[in-house]
């Protein structure tokens, strides 16, 4: 099979059912930010020598999956163009036990950081700045979703899990940098 199939070249892509869509729709935007954000978190992990957390990442990676294929099947299966809807029955839901689980990890890290006492500009070390990077691009995966969610509709635990993880993605950053030494760099305003 070929990885180019020259479909795409006039600025229209095909959903999982099938059905045309352009390539700056808002599902498009939120399922590739999704996408993104994936490729990101790989990047960092190349980075990461901490088992938990890698532990961690690999789980969300794979949820993060989940919610692309999810994106990228619409929620009207009647309109199902191939496969019926065998696909899009077998694909992962995201349940509240895997936002539930989220919220437990961030608890966790937070009880061996020092209470967070000021805003953080950046981190100096790269590993806590790969995952601060990663929390930005989940908070635009989440703004994608939400401008999806205001034309079609959208799992509200999508919603919840993706605003979690970037939760996730921030505590993840300073227990990281913490543990390698490093500093948060405190944002002082200039008066």
């Amino acid at each position: 099979m070929k990885i180019y199939t020259k479909k795409g070249d006039y600025g229209e892509t095909s959903l999982c059912n099938g059905a045309k869509t352009s390539k700056d729709s808002y599902r498009i935007k939120a399922y590739g930010t999704v996408d993104e954000l994936t490729a990101f978190i790989g990047l960092s992990i190349v980075k990461i020598k901490n088992e938990k957390i890698l532990e961690h990442l690999q789980i969300i990676i794979d949820e993060l999956q989940a919610i692309s294929a999810n994106l990228a099947y619409p929620a009207d299966l009647s309109q199902s163009i191939i496969g019926g809807n065998s696909f899009a029955d077998n694909i992962p839901k995201i349940a509240v036990s895997d936002i539930e689980r989220v919220e437990k990890w961030i608890d966790e890290y937070e009880k061996e950081l020092p209470e967070l006492t000021h805003f953080i500009s950046y981190f100096n070390t790269e590993a806590g700045s790969l995952l601060n990077v990663a929390r930005t691009i989940c908070r635009r995966a989440e703004r994608r979703i939400v401008a999806l969610k205001h034309h079609e509709e959208v799992s509200k635990n999508v919603l919840k899990y993706v605003n979690r993880i970037s939760d996730y993605f921030f505590v993840a950053s300073r227990l990281i940098n913490y543990k390698l030494k490093g500093k948060e760099v405190q944002w002082k305003p200039n008066k």
